[in-house]
């Protein structure tokens, strides 16, 4: 037996620890920004979402190979395309790979011709971010990671076990 097989599953988990720490880290930004009228490029804050895609061909998640998904959304509007680039990213069998993207669902507009940065018809862009989405997003992303740090702990006392015999 190869030494790098009984380190797979460390290896996926831990990659599934590191997806869900980026989705944590997206929700963070996103709920500190739901209401950035103005960033420096000068429009609304726009949504920040992690993609994820399942690993090499020939595993059992090859079948998600062509098909990126986002985690946990119940909102069509908050679906992103799947062009998010994958290059560079790390590929364990069985695994998920993640990359950060921009969220394509429309900005909010609000009514408040006083607002500083209100068009001339008054209305006001925010961000697409919606708080009540994104809690659950959150929910959804600490389950995993707590799902996640169950399997290490498993596979760290089937290791001692095995030394044990």
């Amino acid at each position: 037996m190869k030494i790098d097989k009984l380190f797979s599953g460390f290896n996926i988990s831990s990659l599934g620890l590191s997806a869900q720490r980026k989705r944590m880290n997206a929700i963070a930004t996103n709920m500190a920004n739901a209401e950035t009228t103005r960033t420096q490029d000068g429009g609304p804050y726009v949504r920040k979402v992690v993609v994820l895609k399942g690993g090499k061909a020939g595993t059992f998640a090859s079948q998600f190979q062509n098909a990126s998904i986002r985690m946990a959304s119940t909102d069509a509007n908050h679906f992103v395309d799947s062009a998010a680039s994958f290059s560079g990213t790390e590929s364990v069998p069985g695994a998920v790979e993640s990359v950060q993207a921009d969220d394509n669902s429309p900005f909010r507009k609000i009514f408040d011709p006083s607002h500083p940065d209100a068009d001339p018809e008054g209305y006001v862009k925010l961000p697409n971010v919606n708080v009540v989405t994104e809690m659950v997003d959150m929910i959804s992303a600490s389950r995993a990671y707590e799902a996640n740090v169950t399997v290490v702990t498993a596979e760290k006392t089937i290791a001692k076990d095995a030394l044990d015999i």
